[in-house]
């Protein structure tokens, strides 16, 4: 597989698109966080596209400073902003209760992974057809059960049957991508969630076809029980 500025260009493109159309389908502003999980993934992907442009025209400056607005995606925001996202569009009940868990855990190692991005310097390099991210890695077990937790898990226990898949798909391709690209590993499955961020899309389209269709549905009831009464009173 060929990771390129073009193809982080050409995710980010379309993605672009398509979080605008999934920000338009939000029924409600505590749908548009997760409606925004496209969008951002457009962000981030572009910024990826800006560094392996600094590989190529010697830019190092560029380089420290974008490097560290994709870190802050891939290290800070997703764990906060996932669990939260579903949160604002689960139904009350005690699936509510556990996301507050994983929303805690989210911000406990966001948290954490700010300071180290703070503290200790980060880098990128070009290995291969990959970027590889080296950073100190403290706690390394811990932080990455209290990540996969909050970014994987939390979709989970959503009662919406695609916000699920959308768990299901990016706890597969994190499992892909450690055990193939375990060296270029943040890039990697950043890519992958990136793209699979198109089932978000998929959520509002759904709800947006059973909407209409209930709506037809109300609508065709309406005309036959006006023909009913019209008749009723003819025949009165």
């Amino acid at each position: 597989m060929c990771f390129s500025a073009t193809a982080s260009f050409s995710a980010g493109t379309i993605l672009l698109g398509l979080g605008a159309l999934t920000l338009k389908s939000a029924r409600s502003p505590r749908e548009l966080p997760f409606a925004a999980i496209p969008l951002l993934f457009a962000v981030q992907q572009l910024s990826e596209g800006v560094i392996w442009l600094t590989f190529r025209y010697e830019a190092p400056q560029l380089n420290v400073a974008m490097t560290h607005v994709y870190s802050f995606f891939s290290h800070v925001l997703w764990p906060v902003y996932i669990p939260v996202a579903v949160l604002l569009i689960e139904l009350p009940g005690w699936r509510r209760q556990a996301l507050l868990v994983f929303v805690a855990a989210g911000v406990l190692v966001g948290a954490y992974l700010l300071y180290i991005l703070a503290v200790f310097p980060i880098s990128s390099r070009p290995i291969g057809q990959h970027i590889e991210y080296v950073s100190p890695h403290f706690f390394a077990l811990a932080v990455m059960t209290l990540y996969l937790g909050s970014t994987t898990l939390s979709p989970l226990m959503s009662t919406h049957r695609i916000v699920r898949v959308f768990g299901v798909l990016a706890l597969l391709s994190f499992s892909a991508a450690y055990f193939f690209y375990s060296t270029w590993f943040i890039s990697v499955w950043c890519f992958f969630a990136a793209l699979l961020s198109a089932v978000v899309y998929c959520h509002f389209l759904r709800h947006k076809i059973e909407h209409s269709g209930s709506r037809h549905m109300l609508e065709s009831t309406a005309i036959n029980q006006s023909v009913k009464n019209r008749f009723s009173d003819h025949h009165s």
